[in-house]
């Protein structure tokens, strides 16, 4: 239970049901840039994971799930396409991660979808 005498300043980012606790104004300190790009790392790697690439050989991944990786990719590409403006010198290697990852799926897909039909490539445009 919280002190009742406590002040906002002194509670603990554990305080959950604090909004002004120090957790949240830390975060409201960062740049947008930063937390579109800390989201996007994110996303690139729990896609990198479900695809299978962390592991030795990733069709023995047993974290393997291209139909997660397929959902988590076209999130990426939203992300990307609607924040290119604001990324700045990032969306150059944010973009080039996001078409590793577009590859690295089609590549591991037993049957690969086409061009331009792949996660993410009705935002991105077909990849290649």
């Amino acid at each position: 239970m919280t002190d009742p005498t406590e002040t906002p300043d002194e509670a603990t980012p554990q305080d959950s049901g604090n909004l002004d606790g120090p957790a949240v104004r830390e975060l409201a300190d960062i740049p947008a840039v930063e937390v579109i790009t800390r989201a996007a790392l994110m996303l690139m790697s729990a896609a990198a994971e479900k695809i299978g690439l962390s592991a030795e050989d990733p069709d023995d991944s047993p974290h393997r799930d291209l139909d997660e990786a397929r959902r988590i990719i076209t999130a990426l590409a939203g992300l990307v396409t609607a924040s290119a403006e604001y990324l700045g010198p990032h969306a150059g290697p944010v973009r080039d991660g996001l078409k590793s990852l577009q590859l690295a799926f089609r590549e591991a897909s037993a049957h690969p979808d086409e061009p331009g039909k792949g996660p993410g490539e009705k935002y991105t445009g077909p990849v290649w």
